[in-house]
């Protein structure tokens, strides 16, 4: 076995960077007190997990629920109250639940503050390709995706660094079906945080233990090191992932 196809293997059995409880939670600090926040299904999902201590985030899902609130316990399950994703969710005090017409409303109004979305690729200019592969027997439409990147004000996105074949998901270009164009505005990954920018894409942040070399490898375009420290390796880590919610 050759050591690419050694160091390979060991990467698949040892966790590298941050895994996905932490990637939720760093996503959940840059989120502002008294936001509007709509969470994608997968990993964006387990934000809602993770409010700051002290801060007010409400959570939409476009199914009509303004006030998600954290999974239920079995004593709190409700067959009825699930979120976009079908899965069961709590509501928080105050919650308020409307039509499906007018939850897009409020994404196509530009009413949310914050999406936090996953994906497939994403290009160096905000490019986002999240619904779709193109292959002939892929999902036939996008769904809700495109609304809410062309309506809400941020958009976050929330995505392992590579695919599980260890392609990278940062591109020049997406090839995928596109979602939106330059839309994306922040990337985190299980390595690292990054900010699109007009003039590329900045590393600002790194998971622990984890370099730029080692980030850049794998990724398909040249990063701007936008790192504060000399070293290039990152000391910050997330200490707490037990989960916070709003109740």
């Amino acid at each position: 076995m050759s050591q690419v196809a050694k160091n390979q293997k060991l990467e698949a059995t040892t966790q590298i960077g941050w895994n996905r409880e932490q990637m939720a939670q760093r996503c959940a600090q840059d989120i502002e007190d008294g936001s509007y926040v709509n969470l994608g299904i997968g990993i964006p999902e387990k934000v809602a997990q993770y409010v700051p201590d002290g801060r007010e985030v409400i959570y939409h899902t476009e199914n009509g629920l303004l006030g998600m609130g954290n999974s239920p316990s079995d004593e709190e399950l409700d067959a009825d109250l699930i979120n976009a994703g079908k899965k069961a969710v709590t509501a928080i005090p105050g919650a308020s639940y409307f039509h499906h017409g007018d939850s897009f409303a409020m994404i196509r109004g530009n009413h949310i503050d914050v999406c936090v979305l996953g994906a497939m690729q994403v290009s160096m200019k905000g490019d986002l390709a999240n619904w779709s592969t193109g292959a002939v027997d892929a999902i036939p439409a996008v769904g809700g995706a495109m609304d809410l990147v062309a309506g809400v004000k941020t958009i976050y996105i929330l995505t392992q660094h590579t695919t599980k074949t260890g392609a990278a998901k940062i591109l020049p270009e997406c090839t995928f079906p596109l979602t939106g164009q330059k839309v994306v505005n922040r990337i985190y990954s299980d390595l690292c945080v990054i900010d699109v920018t007009e003039n590329g894409l900045v590393l600002i942040e790194l998971a622990p233990g984890i370099s730029f070399d080692y980030v850049q490898e794998r990724t398909g375009v040249a990063l701007i090191n936008g790192l504060s420290k000399k070293n290039n390796i990152a000391d910050n880590h997330i200490v707490n992932t037990t989960h916070k919610a709003q109740q």
